[in-house]
């Protein structure tokens, strides 16, 4: 009798242990899933803001004064949607793998003219704005030696 006891025993022990790696394992899923989905409404949220500038700048050619002046506040609107993404990447609430994607897509756009001198010029007007963004990229240090265009840290 003792040793069917002990096995019984064991094998409570054996499920309990199970169980519980099943549950560690699902809270695991469940929180990916979490910043998945986080991550897809911020992807969304740059989606619609860049549908909103124009698509010669987002092809790098320069626009004119007159729209590049229509233009501002989406640069602005894409300049706080960065900011906001490099804020939530020091707060670890963006994963790694993310933030390279991301961080990759703004030093491209911040490559282009138009949104060079989109950034030189909100970074002048709102000095004290976007500051996780200016820690990536400075508006003074964040040029290129070379091309003169900004670049990320």
């Amino acid at each position: 009798m003792t040793g069917t006891l002990d096995i019984i025993q064991a094998a409570a022990s054996i499920a309990t242990a199970l169980g519980i790696l099943a549950a560690g394992w699902q809270l695991y899923l469940t929180k990916r899933q979490a910043v998945t989905q986080f991550e897809d409404q911020l992807t969304s949220q740059y989606r619609e803001v860049a549908g909103r500038i124009p698509l010669v700048a987002l092809l790098g050619e320069e626009l004119d004064d007159a729209e590049y002046a229509a233009a501002l506040p989406d640069f602005y609107h894409y300049f706080d949607l960065s900011n906001e993404q490099a804020f939530l990447r020091l707060q670890r609430r963006i994963t790694g793998r993310t933030w390279a994607n991301w961080q990759e897509g703004i030093q491209q756009n911040l490559s282009r003219p138009s949104f060079a001198r989109a950034w030189t010029e909100v970074c002048t007007r709102a000095p004290d704005s976007f500051t996780e963004l200016r820690r990536l990229m400075p508006p003074s240090e964040g040029r290129s030696p070379r091309s003169g265009t900004p670049r990320l840290q």
